[in-house]
C-alpha cells in the first residue's frame, strides 16, 4: 500500500478544467467603407402628378416600387385615369403593413398634386404608418437636413421681425434654393451622400415657373389635360 505524501497534504493543490488555450499567433485588420455607386436614382415617377422618393436597402425599394407601379397599372386600366394621390399613399400604407412581419427595408416619402390642386408631402416609415407633412427628409443624411428644414420651411427657433409673420407659402425658387443648399452641405459633411441632385418638380393648373425658364437642368416631362405640368432637375453636386 501506498502511503500519500506529507508534504502534497499540507499544501493543498487547485485543479481545474480549461477548454480554451492560447496558441498564438497575430491577426490584423484595416476597415473601410464600400460605395457600390454615387449616381443611383431615389426619385421615381408614379403618374403625371406624384412622385415617390425612396430610401433605404436599394433591392427592397426597386422592388416596392415596382408593385406600387404595378398596382397603379392596373387601377388606370380598370378606372381610365390616375390613381389621385391621396389614394396612392393609402395603396402605400397597405402594401407596407401587409408586409410588417417581414418588412420592406424601406423609408418612402411621396409628393405631388392633390384632386384639389393643393401640393402634398406624404411619409412612410417601413411597416406603413404615414403622416402627412409639408416637408420631410429621410436616409443617412436625414439628422443634417431636417433641422435644416424646419428652421427655414417651418422657422422653427426663428422670431419674426416686429409687425410681421412668417410667410405661409414660399416662392418656388426659395423652395428650390433651400432643397439645393440642403444637399450640397449633406454631400460635404456625410460619405453616403451621393454626387447628383434630382429634383421633382410638380406644378398645379394655372401655376408658372415664376421666373424658372433660365435655371440649367431644367426638363419638362408630362404636362396632363388639366393643365398640371412636371419637371426634373438634375444638376451635380460637390466633388473632393
Amino acid at each position: 500500500m501506498i502511503m500519500p505524501d506529507m508534504d502534497s497534504r499540507a499544501h493543498p493543490q487547485q485543479r481545474q478544467f480549461n477548454p480554451y488555450t492560447e496558441n498564438g499567433g497575430t491577426i490584423l485588420a484595416i476597415a473601410g467603407y464600400s460605395i457600390q455607386t454615387r449616381y443611383a436614382p431615389k426619385v421615381f415617377r408614379l403618374t403625371d402628378r406624384a412622385v415617390l422618393a425612396v430610401n433605404g436597402f436599394a433591392a427592397d425599394g426597386n422592388m416596392f416600387v415596382k408593385k406600387v407601379k404595378q398596382r397603379l397599372e392596373w387601377y388606370r386600366h380598370a378606372h381610365a385615369k390616375d390613381m389621385p394621390l391621396r389614394a396612392i399613399a393609402r395603396l402605400i400604407q397597405t402594401m407596407l403593413y401587409a408586409r410588417r412581419f417581414f418588412p420592406y427595408y424601406v423609408y418612402n416619402i411621396l409628393g405631388g398634386i392633390e384632386e384639389d390642386g393643393t401640393g402634398a408631402v406624404y411619409s412612410f416609415d417601413p411597416v406603413g404608418s404615414y403622416e402627412r407633412e409639408a416637408c420631410r427628409a429621410a436616409g443617412a443624411a436625414q439628422s443634417l437636413v431636417q433641422p435644416f428644414l424646419d428652421n427655414q420651411i417651418y422657422f422653427k427657433n426663428q422670431q419674426a421681425a416686429q409687425g410681421t409673420s412668417h410667410p405661409s407659402h414660399l416662392p418656388l425658387e426659395t423652395v428650390l434654393s433651400i432643397v439645393i443648399d440642403s444637399f450640397t452641405s449633406a454631400t460635404e459633411r456625410h460619405i453616403e451622400v451621393g454626387d447628383g441632385l434630382e429634383i421633382f418638380i410638380a406644378l398645379a393648373k394655372g401655376r408658372t415657373l415664376q421666373g424658372m425658364e433660365s435655371i440649367r437642368g431644367l426638363q419638362e416631362l408630362t404636362v396632363t389635360e388639366e393643365g398640371e405640368r412636371l419637371f426634373v432637375m438634375r444638376r451635380d453636386l460637390k466633388k473632393d
